[in-house]
């Protein structure tokens, strides 16, 4: 008896040796799916399939872009938690969900749990502009011009990241803005040029041409480093407002359960195919984005601090967190 559980116990160590010492699965075993929460030609879309195309010919397996716009993004993180599977990863923008929690009572998803960071690939440049009609020239100016005239310019931003940022700097700092709100923010960037609203937090590519014109000033952009098409423009760091800085991070999340083998793999494959083709960045440049390749604990790390940041404005307008 004790011989035959001596044999047994053997066996069962053989097996684990050889399961632990088996060289990892290959990925992607079939076609890879990026889930994206925009529509086609947007800039998210735009990244997703320069990613895309560059892993396709990779890995020798189909990388396919699927647009599942509305809902604020939660069509698209349904149809992700939906799937379950590891060939099926959603490529967003972090901003996409770490608002959610404020705006939204209930959420049908678990950010922590659900959705995995596997890399960061680009960080969308995002822009405070003013109308020129207000004839000023920096950030500074239109703090100036807004602590002397309370309550008289109007003030829009894109939901999300933009809307907290610029409303939270404002309540912060003591400056009164009429909020106008869009329904849809690409009508915004007109009504600035015309001098219906004065002030605009968007992303910097859908205020470009407006700035080309001459009819909109572009301030400054919350970026680390300052856009590519328009080195001109500082940082809100640079003009002296560090507390609007923010990296608005396109990434890759894979389900729950996904292994860290498996996320750091996916994520060594992105960095290497960013850094071998500069079409990427020139064509991300075009679309208001920088390069910004993070792996799994790095990407995780940006996204918490994001989050904490998000907090901490959410508190200063009053604005209570759903989870």
């Amino acid at each position: 008896m004790v011989r035959l559980v001596l044999l047994a116990i053997i066996a069962l160590l053989s097996i684990l040796q050889s399961l632990t010492s088996a060289p990892a699965q290959p990925y992607p075993a079939r076609t890879v799916r990026f889930i994206v929460p925009f529509g086609a030609a947007s800039g998210t879309d735009i990244t997703a399939r320069l990613f895309a195309d560059r892993l396709a010919a990779r890995w020798g397996k189909p990388v396919l872009v699927e647009n599942r716009p509305g809902g604020d993004g939660l069509v698209a993180v349904a149809a992700f938690i939906a799937a379950n599977d590891d060939h099926t990863l959603l490529f967003a923008p972090v901003g996409t969900f770490t608002v959610h929690p404020y705006e939204h009572e209930k959420l049908p998803y678990d950010v922590e749990r659900d959705l995995l960071p596997i890399a960061s690939v680009s960080a969308i440049i995002l822009a405070i502009s003013s109308s020129a009609s207000l004839k000023i020239g920096s950030l500074g100016e239109l703090v100036e011009l807004a602590r002397a005239q309370p309550g008289k310019l109007n003030a829009a931003a894109a939901n999300g990241n933009a809307d907290f940022l610029l409303f939270g700097f404002l309540k912060s700092t003591g400056l009164q803005m009429a909020k106008v709100p869009y329904r849809d923010i690409l009508q915004a960037p007109n009504d600035l040029a015309e001098g219906r609203i004065q002030v605009l937090m968007t992303s910097f590519a859908v205020v470009q041409p407006q700035m080309q014109t001459g009819r909109v000033k572009v301030l400054a952009v919350t970026s680390r480093k300052r856009a590519p098409s328009a080195p001109e423009v500082p940082t809100v760091t640079e003009a002296g407002y560090p507390a609007l800085e923010m990296e608005s991070l396109v990434g890759l999340f894979g389900p729950r359960g996904m292994s860290s083998e498996l996320r750091e793999r996916i994520a060594v494959a992105l960095g290497e195919v960013a850094v071998a083709d500069p079409v990427i960045a020139t064509r991300l440049a075009a679309t208001g984005q920088l390069v910004n390749v993070r792996g799994p604990s790095e990407f995780a790390a940006a996204i918490e601090q994001q989050r904490a940041k998000l907090a901490e404005i959410a508190k200063i307008l009053g604005i209570k967190s759903a989870q």
